[in-house]
């Protein structure tokens, strides 16, 4: 009777944001292992604060309305393919193109990577090794979304296509099931020139997935009736519907390894990016040694209310 109660009352598709827990600490993790000496030696040591850190974003979006929009960019908004040669590259001349309130609207993503590499290599500058952890961290979950296509359209969970769950399906169902099939190791990070072009040149390779992203589940969904498209998993104390095994498989398959490309990619860009704020601040010396974490009230506040809140701004699922 309990766990007919459990299915009855709590069953819902797993719904995820970002690339799930999962995700996103496994691109900042493995990131890590990226960076030449003498910057292995700081990060290495406090590699458990990144992984464990590296979701704080998404759960100040139960706090913080204006968070929502760094996550995501509606290229489609702009232009229906590409290149996106019209979006201004800098975000204060986007600003002057389309109006702050229309770029805020419609996500920031690119250019809020720039704002936090920015602050990144200050607190390199100063040596306030609590914000270059903060940062850094902060730096991978961004850097991870751009590479999401589904962070690229605003049709984000294929709500405009009778697609609804795609966005989970893909950035969180699928590296759950398929992680251990995926090499994430992508070498050594690279010092970046052109940070700013990198980063746009990321997002416009998840922009231009995205049909790619929906064609391909609604062509292995016609082949799939609902008793085998999803399934029931007991997920901490709920049992919640999910998509199936078989399912995700034949969706999987259709992509290619294009997961694993998109994880891959972020990884690759994260060390780059980190080695790079490290470098322009002067290279400073860093503790090899993990670095005691004193309390940040504003983001202990954010966790708690993800725990009992809802998310502020425009959700993803």
């Amino acid at each position: 009777m309990r766990f007919l109660f459990l299915i009855c009352g709590t069953t819902c598709v797993l719904n995820l944001h970002g690339w799930g827990f999962y995700g996103h600490r496994k691109i900042n993790e493995t990131a890590v292992y990226t960076l030449p000496k003498p910057l292995f030696a700081f990060y290495k040591a406090n590699v458990v604060y990144l992984t464990a850190h590296a979701t704080d974003a998404d759960n100040r979006r139960y706090m913080i309305e204006a968070e929502a929009c760094r996550h995501f960019l509606d290229g489609d908004h702009y232009e229906k393919s590409l290149p996106l040669d019209t979006i201004p590259r800098f975000y204060k001349d986007a600003c002057l193109k389309y109006g702050e309130d229309s770029i805020l609207a419609h996500g920031i993503v690119p250019w809020h990577i720039q704002t936090v590499m920015y602050r990144l290599t200050e607190a390199f500058r100063v040596r306030d090794v609590q914000k270059i952890l903060k940062y850094s961290a902060d730096l991978g979950h961004y850097i991870g979304d751009c590479h999401v296509p589904l962070h690229a359209t605003s049709n984000y969970n294929g709500q405009k296509t009778g697609q609804s769950g795609v966005h989970a399906l893909w950035e969180s169902r699928l590296p759950e099931v398929f992680n251990e099939d995926y090499d994430l190791f992508t070498g050594l990070a690279m010092y970046e020139k052109h940070p700013v072009t990198a980063t746009w040149k990321a997002y416009e390779r998840s922009f231009g997935l995205v049909d790619s992203v929906l064609d391909m589940e609604r062509a292995v969904s016609g082949k799939f009736p609902a008793d085998r498209k999803y399934t029931y998993e007991l997920k901490g104390n709920a049992t919640v519907k999910t998509y199936s095994r078989e399912f995700c498989e034949a969706y999987h398959s259709a992509l290619g390894n294009m997961v694993e490309e998109r994880m891959r990619e972020a990884i690759r860009m994260l060390g780059s990016f980190w080695y790079t704020c490290w470098v322009n601040a002067g290279q400073p010396d860093l503790p090899a040694m993990p670095v005691e974490e004193t309390k940040d009230e504003e983001q202990e506040k954010a966790n708690q209310m993800k725990d009992a809140g809802k998310m502020l701004g425009r959700g993803e699922e």
